[in-house]
């Protein structure tokens, strides 16, 4: 059997973790993009989807840059739900979720024909983290503090969040952070085994969820 190219190796390796990458970063960075862009400007965040999904087919018509075009298509549908759910709905946090998972009809649709796994695993994952964080803010009853913020006036947002950190900082609450922490950890290392790009972008959007939740308790906690 004739040994593998090493160069072929090392390039596929490459890719792989730059997928990885890729995915870590569309979770992360956009939300601090997203997050003050829809507050004001709602409707063009609605539209800049739009412009995700036309560069996704763009880059997914040159067999170069396909896997990059199918995992900003499956990003697309992370920044939609988003611009829908923090445009007009963010006030009633038991909408979340359902909004959250607006594309999966359609990845699961995609995933049993076998088409755009790179994009509609790296959504999965996402959504996946974002159910699991939901989890913990239903279970440590963190959703009262989540409806007062999106209403009152900047000035006693540091108060909410003050006492929403206080549940947070309770045996309760620091015993369910580390299991879903655990949870997600295993959850986004275990498909890093496989060695194909779809569950590496599915990987590095769960693991993303634990970065994320650390910088939003790290701001609550400077606030």
């Amino acid at each position: 059997m004739q040994a593998s190219n090493p160069l072929v190796v090392f390039a596929s390796a490459r890719q792989t973790w730059l997928i990885f990458a890729a995915a870590i970063f569309l979770v992360t960075v956009p939300v601090f993009i997203e997050a003050p862009l829809v507050r004001s400007l709602p409707w063009l965040s609605v539209g800049l989807t739009f412009l995700w999904v036309w560069l996704s087919f763009l880059l997914m018509s040159r067999s170069v840059t396909y896997h990059w075009g199918d995992l900003l298509f499956g990003f697309s549908w992370s920044w939609l739900a988003g611009s829908i759910y923090w445009g007009w709905l963010r006030w009633e946090p038991l909408w979340h979720l359902p909004v959250e998972a607006i594309g999966l009809p359609f990845a699961i649709w995609c995933l049993r024909r076998n088409w755009g796994k790179v994009g509609n695993w790296f959504y999965l994952g996402s959504l996946l983290g974002t159910a699991l964080t939901d989890v913990y803010f239903y279970l440590v009853n963190l959703m009262p503090h989540w409806r007062q913020i999106m209403r009152v006036e900047p000035e006693f947002v540091p108060l909410i969040l003050h006492n929403a950190v206080a549940q947070v900082e309770t045996p309760w609450g620091v015993a369910w952070a580390l299991i879903l922490a655990m949870v997600l950890t295993m959850v986004g290392i275990l498909p890093l085994g496989r060695r194909q790009w779809h569950w590496y972008a599915f990987g590095g959007a769960v693991l993303s969820t634990i970065l994320v939740d650390s910088l939003f308790l790290l701001a609550a906690l400077l606030a």
